[in-house]
Order: C-alpha cells, then sequence, then structure tokens
C-alpha cells in the first residue's frame, strides 16, 4: 500500500498517565515497524512530573513485550520521570480517569506544550495519543475547530483508550457541534482501565469516527490482523502515493 520514495506522515505521539516519550517510543515498537512505510511518530513528553507516593494505583500502560500486539499492560511503578497531562485531584496531584472533580490542574500548560511541540517540530499531519493522551487529543481537536489554536493544524486523529474527561471545567471541550476532523477511535474489549463504553463516549464529539475494537487490554495494539485498518486509514491523506 505503500509508494516507494513518498515522504511519510508525521503524527506527534501524546503519551498516557505515568509516562513520558521515551517510555511510549519504547512501548509502541511495534507499532511503528508496522506504519515504518506510512508514519513517522514523533513523541513528547507531558510537562507535569508525576510523584508516585502521592498518586492513586497506576494506570497500566501497554508494554512491549508480547510479539505483534505491542504487549499487555505492564504498570511503570519505578519509571523515575513519570508524567500526565493534567491532574484530577488538585491537592494530591494525582490522577484518576474516574475520578469526578470540579477543576482540574496542569491542562493548561499541557496545551502550551503541544503548542511548543508544533512549532518546533513540526509540522505535523495527524496526531495520536493513548489514553490520557488520547483524552487530550481530543480537546485538542476541539481547540483546533474553534479556531483559537492557530499552530493546531492536524489533519486527523488516532485515539487509543480514550475517554471523555470527567472534570467539569473541561465540560467545554464537549459541547460544541461534532468534530470534523478524521478520527480513528482504537480501543480494547478487555480493557479494564479505560473500558471499552468510556471510549465509545468520544465517537459522538466526531462527526465520521473509524473504529479498531480490539480483543485486548489498555494497550496500543499493533498485530497484523491491524494493520489494514491503520493503513486504510492513513492512505487516505496521502494523493497519488504523496503526502496531500
Amino acid at each position: 500500500m505503500s509508494a516507494p520514495g513518498r515522504a511519510p506522515l508525521r503524527l506527534l505521539c501524546v503519551h498516557g498517565y505515568r509516562q513520558n516519550d521515551a517510555t511510549f517510543r519504547d512501548k509502541t515498537g511495534a507499532l511503528r515497524k508496522l506504519l515504518k512505510k506510512q508514519a513517522e511518530l514523533v513523541y513528547i513528553s507531558a510537562p507535569h512530573r508525576v510523584v508516585h507516593s502521592a498518586a492513586p494505583p497506576a494506570e497500566p500502560e501497554q508494554g512491549a513485550t508480547t510479539a505483534g500486539t505491542g504487549g499487555e499492560d505492564q504498570p511503570d511503578h519505578q519509571e523515575a520521570d513519570s508524567r500526565g497531562w493534567w491532574f484530577s485531584d488538585v491537592r494530591a496531584r494525582s490522577f484518576d480517569a474516574a475520578q469526578q472533580c470540579e477543576a482540574s490542574l496542569g491542562l493548561e500548560d499541557s496545551v502550551d506544550a503541544v503548542r511548543e511541540a508544533v512549532r518546533t517540530l513540526g509540522p505535523f499531519d495527524g496526531i495520536l495519543g493513548f489514553s490520557q493522551g488520547a483524552a487530550l487529543v481530543a480537546m485538542l481537536c476541539a481547540l483546533q475547530e474553534r479556531q483559537v489554536e492557530p499552530d493546531f493544524r492536524f489533519r486527523f486523529a488516532i485515539l487509543v483508550a480514550g475517554f471523555r474527561s470527567a472534570c467539569a471545567q473541561h465540560a467545554k471541550f464537549y459541547a460544541s457541534a461534532p468534530l470534523a476532523i478524521p478520527s480513528l477511535h482504537v480501543f480494547g474489549q478487555t480493557d479494564r482501565v479505560i473500558p471499552e463504553a468510556a471510549s465509545r463516549e468520544l465517537l459522538p464529539r466526531f462527526e465520521r469516527p473509524e473504529v479498531l475494537a480490539h480483543p485486548g487490554g489498555h494497550f496500543v495494539p499493533a498485530a497484523s490482523a491491524h494493520r489494514h485498518v491503520y493503513q486504510e486509514f492513513l492512505e487516505k491523506f496521502f494523493v497519488k502515493g504523496e503526502r496531500k
């Protein structure tokens, strides 16, 4: 499906809670290999450090030990540079996707970090997020379509184990009309961290969401069985073998 010598699409990759750019890159090695002829994945870190003693039980992020699948979830308990995009518990500086809260801490700094990454590492064709990072991606897409972030010019979004933020302060991101940006939503049918139902709640926020539901848990799937879904989605952004 790839044309020789064509420039790959560039994707900005947004990691999950208690990860960073390096760990997410390591744990998506199978995906990079799967898409190497179509996409270049560029990784950034969230601006907020997660203090382990103050955090709730870790959101188990995907490992890279199961061949072809991206690996099953393994908590990064000992990760020295764990990061988060925002905290749902302002006092504890911790995050739980299911925690109801009136206000969060740190989201504005994370939007600033993504803006800076676009300016210094871009341009990017699309954006990919995992778990808390996917929830952030949905918010960034909303900002882009409101034209309040001129630096954001993503042509598509891939959201893996995404969800709607439970913070009342973030309700504004879900109040507008469905987003026109093309989107691929990937989630595990046995995900115990972000249940399938939570990821499906994001689908109505997009006009024409495409779905890849896999039988696994909380990780980025990259088995050969998933290749055609990713590739067919990405091929839409090439014209006659070249990037649009």
